[in-house]
């Protein structure tokens, strides 16, 4: 075939063109070499010398698709007194919706190959005859020419307006009489689903091809009148189940409702109409009902019916607002267990107790939270809020609230020695991780951790180095270097301190050799260390199987470390003495004034408690503390209870004891109220130093700030440590004012300035 322009006839041409059109639209039998031929045709009518017919062909073939629907819809789909048969769902042979669905059927497949046939003029013709987005925009083309469109397009066209906009209302009503009938389980004819959904999706498929609005016809003939039919029937549906259900029934008949729509939805509708339906429905009988779902809801959580909760979390999760009162249900039981599990809390293990029921308590919770409520971030924000209110709540106003000072302390009973292995104390410590981060006052839990981490390195008492610098990293991670800085820095400590004891014995051997006492000597940054109120030097006279070594340990550090001053704290100091007085030796670990108390009777065998003292230059509360452990520990014994300056106390020659080896300082390593308090009003010295520190900050910063203003950024940079309160907040401006740091604006009472 040539492809060159010739002078061709169209009647004689589109004669034979239109007879196979016809056979292509009505899906019958055409020869290969005939549609090849038909191809030809086409291209020969666009091309056609002198004249194209391009526009005629068009036109003559939106003449014959406009004849051929026309007199489909006459004579097959809607014949003359059969437009408004009905047969119902099971007995589709003769309906409408039948028949428009078999001819629909065989026109959308005959339109697309006719489609295939026209290709050239669609490419050539059509296309280039589009205006293109920029033309419409900038008026190059005049708005009120008519787009051609390509012959599938025309095709479809054609139907909507012919076949879809005569017949729509019937059709519908038909559709909907099908989805009610399938909704209430009489429709058991399966053909009829393929020509309900065929039928629901011409409506989508007949604009399919505009890219905008080519759901417009879908959503206005269909999908509206849907929803509308839909919301009624459930309407209708809930109003039954609530004069029958209790809510646990209710909610089980409502979930297997939606998932059946749901199916329902998904086998004849189109995708955009799916969450439109499903929100009808629960329009009409969830939001609707509300009160009646929350009226057990208490019971529900109170109980922990995790099926009725599970399915009433499904229910209300798209509600909007929906889950509100169920969280804060949730939230208010999880508050009155909590409190209820630590109101009760007596005896020594209390911290042992508070840390293990509450973890007990978040643990079931974040279970049921996991299981019945998919782990739902609302809900995991419910029990972080409730269980941060029972932990930071305080038992008694007059008293500040004990949670950090008791997670601290069983922090400190799992990391001292004990019987437990590693694994069960890596596992505890990780769990206390978990309430030590719902914990406000996280500086009053550093203060009390700092000081107990102390203790148990300088006594020695640590099951393992490792536990105790894995525990520091968790703090770390927890709330920054910052926070962990100096319990890092105390561990440098020990670490030095270790080297300096392997140098000194070299250094001993080099100089003097022996020196009669075995030393291990902790030197510590006093920056670093939390000592508490025993800071300050006790006075005390060194006993003199002492002073040669103590003597020697300055020399040698001097030499290594110039212009650094030495401070002993024989306070926190602790030895081994062996006896050789008694029928049997021992060795008894004491703290080193105790040791210097048994070291006078070393020639004789009596004292008075004055004399004791005057040798020992120690004051009073000291020495009749140490003196007191000895006697309990009968090592000694005093002439009556009350350690008078005249009371005798006496070596006990008599002494026995099952051990060999022992300590006597275990009570006196035991934390006092005393120091409980002092670490109390130390965290408050701290605040308010940081307070000041932080208001200093923010007002360079800033230079000029409302009072409310500098309030929040003071809120907002405390946070992460504790939470100030307003009246100590105004205090630290008020001192900051004193020092000239701020002033008052002159033009406002509410406005601070920085003074440069």
């Amino acid at each position: 075939m040539s492809l060159k322009p010739k002078n061709v006839n169209f009647d004689e041409t589109w004669q034979s063109l239109r007879e196979t059109v016809k056979e292509v639209i009505t899906l019958a039998q055409v020869d290969r070499s005939i549609w090849n031929h038909r191809f030809g045709d086409v291209y020969a009518l666009c091309v056609a010398y002198p004249v194209p017919f391009a526009d005629r062909l068009y036109q003559e073939t939106k003449q014959f698709l406009e004849n051929h629907v026309q007199n489909f819809l006459a004579t097959q789909v809607a014949p003359p007194g059969r437009i408004d048969e009905d047969s119902g769902a099971n007995d589709v042979t003769g309906s409408l919706l039948q028949r428009y669905y078999t001819a629909w059927n065989e026109y959308s497949k005959g339109i697309s190959y006719l489609n295939y046939l026209y290709q050239y003029l669609n490419q050539q013709h059509i296309k280039k005859q589009r205006m293109s987005e920029a033309e419409i925009i900038y008026g190059n083309a005049s708005l009120e020419t008519q787009e051609l469109m390509e012959i599938g397009e025309l095709g479809l066209d054609i139907w909507r307006v012919y076949m879809i906009q005569s017949l729509g209302d019937e059709l519908v009503k038909q559709i909907l009489n099908g989805i009610k009938e399938d909704r209430i389980g009489s429709n058991f004819n399966p053909s009829f689903d393929e020509v309900l959904r065929g039928s629901i999706h011409s409506f989508v498929q007949v604009q399919d091809y505009q890219k905008k609005g080519n759901l417009k016809m879908y959503q206005e003939l269909f999908e509206t009148p849907m929803l509308e039919a839909s919301g009624e029937f459930y309407r209708v549906e809930a109003f039954k189940l609530l004069q029958t259900c209790s809510v646990s029934q209710y909610m089980e008949e409502l979930i297997k409702k939606l998932e059946d729509e749901n199916k329902r939805a998904q086998k004849y509708l189109h995708n955009s109409s799916i969450s439109k339906l499903r929100k009808q429905c629960e329009e009409r009988m969830i939001t609707d009902h509300l009160d009646f779902l929350y009226s057990e809801c208490k019971e529900m959580v109170s109980q922990e019916k995790r099926a009725d909760l599970s399915n009433m979390y499904i229910l209300l999760k798209p509600i909007p607002d929906g889950l509100k009162n169920l969280i804060q249900i949730f939230l208010d039981h999880i508050k009155n267990e909590g409190t209820e599990t630590i109101s009760t809390l007596k005896g020594e293990n209390i911290h042992i107790q508070f840390v293990e029921n509450m973890l007990q308590v978040h643990h079931k919770y974040e279970q049921l939270i996991a299981h019945t409520f998919k782990n739902d971030p609302l809900f995991l924000s419910a029990l972080d809020k409730a269980c941060a209110s029972v932990i930071n709540k305080r038992m008694n106003e007059k008293q500040a609230c004990r949670s950090a000072e008791l997670v601290a302390k069983y922090c400190d009973s799992l990391l001292k020695k004990s019987k437990s292995t590693e694994n069960e104390i890596d596992s505890k410590l990780t769990n206390s991780i978990t309430i030590f981060k719902y914990i406000e006052d996280k500086d009053v839990y550093q203060k009390f951790y700092s000081r107990m981490l102390a203790k148990r390195l300088i006594h020695e008492l640590s099951q393992s180095m490792d536990a105790e610098e894995a525990m520091i990293n968790r703090l770390k991670q927890a709330c920054g270097y910052e926070f962990t800085n100096k319990l890092h820095r105390m561990f440098t400590d020990i670490s030095v301190s270790t080297d300096l004891n392997n140098k000194f014995n070299s250094y001993l051997k080099e100089t003097c050799g022996e020196i009669g006492v075995n030393l291990s000597i902790k030197v510590l940054q006093a920056g670093a260390w939390p000592l508490g109120p025993t800071q300050v030097v006790i006075p005390f006279s060194i006993p003199q199987e002492f002073e040669r070594s103590i003597r020697m340990y300055e020399n040698f550090y001097h030499l290594n470390f110039n212009g650094r001053k030495l401070t002993w704290l024989h306070h926190l100091c602790h030895g081994e003495l062996k006896t050789s007085y008694l029928n049997k030796e021992y060795i008894i670990i004491m703290q080193t004034y105790q040791m210097a108390m048994l070291l006078l009777f070393e020639s004789i065998n009596q004292m008075t408690c004055k004399e004791m003292q005057e040798t020992l230059q120690l004051n009073a509360d000291t020495f009749q503390k140490h003196l007191q452990g000895l006697l309990e520990a009968k090592l000694l014994i005093a002439s009556s209870e009350a350690l008078d300056d005249d009371t005798e106390v006496k070596l006990n020659l008599d002494y026995s004891n099952k051990r060999t080896k022992f300590k006597i300082t275990a009570a006196l390593q035991k934390e006092t109220p005393q120091e409980v308090e002092h670490t109390l009003s130390s965290v408050d010295d701290d605040r308010k130093l940081y307070l000041q520190a932080a208001i200093v900050r923010i007002m360079k910063s800033r230079k000029i700030l409302k009072h409310n203003a500098l309030i929040q950024e003071i809120l907002s940079q405390s946070r992460v440590s504790f939470a100030p309160s307003i009246p100590m907040i105004k205090k630290c401006i008020e001192s900051l004012i004193d020092k000239q740091y701020i002033e008052r604006t002159p033009s406002a009472g509410d406005e601070y300035s920085y003074v440069a």
